[in-house]
Parts: C-alpha cells; structure tokens; sequence
C-alpha cells in the first residue's frame, strides 16, 4: 500500500535529507512540500486532504509556523496526521501541540531509523514521541505542577508584573501607590516564594504565568 505525505519546511537541506531517507522506504510517496504553514493551508483549501495521509513539518518558519498549521489542521482536516519534526526541545511547545492532538513529534537528530518508525507508527493510528521530547514535556509538566501549588495574591502578582516589565523599584511603588519598603518586601517575598534566585527568575515565572500576556 502507498501513503502519501507533505512535508513543510523552510530549510531546503532538511527537505532534502527526508526525501532521500524516504527513498529508502518505497511506500511512502512525497505529494509535494512547503516552505511554510500558510502555504499548506491554502494547498489543503484547494486540494483537500483525500488523498494524503501525513504531514511532516518544522516548528519555526515565516508566515505561519508548525504550532498554528498544526492547530488548523487538526480543526479543518482531522483525519490528515501531523508529525512535528524540529530542533527545538521545548516542554511547553510540545504541550501545545499535545493539546491540539498533534500525533507525533521527533527531533530533528533522530537517525533515519527513527524517522521511518515515527511515519509507520502514525500513519497505522498510534502516537509517537522521541524519548528526548516524552523528558522535555515531562519536566516541562513537573515544572508547571510545581507553579500551580505557588499561590500568589493579586497583589504579588501586579507586583511580579511591574518587576518582569523593568520598572523600578521606586516606579512601582508610585504605580500602586506604596512605599519602596512596601515594594522591597514584596520582591524578597515573591524570590522566596517563588524559590528563585534574582530577577531573571522572577521574569520567567511573570512569562510562563502568563502575567506579560495581558
């Protein structure tokens, strides 16, 4: 039986290097590629999803990256299967695209082996994650777990905010209307709480909270 695949990526080399391992594997078939998601969406407008049966694709590329396209895929043409090839090993990606069913994800040093065992286990109906990006999402997880059991007031978390936005101690305090005393005792308080160790660790937790968000 033969399967077709698209693969989306805006590295030419790498596009390259899959085709010559799929080579390897006569029944699959490449339909075409991309350089980036926008271009695999309007492809699946057009054409429609009947005669494939897995896309490969980057994370990070211009227009439109893997994080999105996979999400519209996953809405527009579920029964399309989507595995995320990248070099980046991020616990909190991949939590996004767990939840938006995404169905496998290796890095993009996987040996060829792999690679082959990824594509035939996803296209059969399973899941496939790498055992270096099942570590990254459960650390990733742990890390998050570790967050949700810190509770912050509302007013430790305005205070987080002006701190993971630059302002000064003084600016803050005029901010909320407080004394610097006021404001240093809350930053001695979120670093211990928060069980880091300067500013920066502050920051990361003010963006992982989603605090810059709004």
């Amino acid at each position: 039986m033969n399967y077709n695949l698209i693969i989306a990526d805006d590295h030419k080399m790498f596009i390259d290097g899959l085709m010559s391992i799929l080579k390897d594997a006569p029944e699959f078939s490449v339909t075409t590629t991309f350089k980036n998601g926008a271009q695999v969406v309007k492809y699946l407008d057009i054409n429609g999803v009947d005669d494939l049966n897995l896309l490969v694709t980057d994370l990070t590329m211009p227009e439109m990256d893997g994080i999105e396209l996979n999400k519209i895929v996953k809405e527009k043409y579920p029964s399309l299967k989507t595995l995320v090839v990248s070099m980046h090993i991020d616990g909190q990606m991949i939590d996004k695209l767990i939840r938006n069913n995404v169905d496998g994800y290796v890095p993009k040093n996987a040996e060829k082996d792999e690679l082959l065992d990824a594509i035939r286990t996803i296209i059969k109906g399973e899941k496939y994650f790498s055992a270096e990006i099942k570590r990254a999402y459960t650390d990733a997880m742990f890390e998050n777990k570790k967050q949700e059991e810190v509770n912050l007031t509302e007013r430790e978390k305005e205070v987080l905010k002006l701190i993971a936005e630059e302002n000064t101690t003084q600016e803050i305090a005029d901010t909320l209307f407080l004394s610097k005393h006021t404001i240093e005792s809350y930053r001695k308080n979120l670093i211990s709480k928060l069980q880091v160790k300067n500013l920066a660790g502050l920051t990361k937790h003010a963006i992982k909270m989603g605090l810059l968000d709004s």
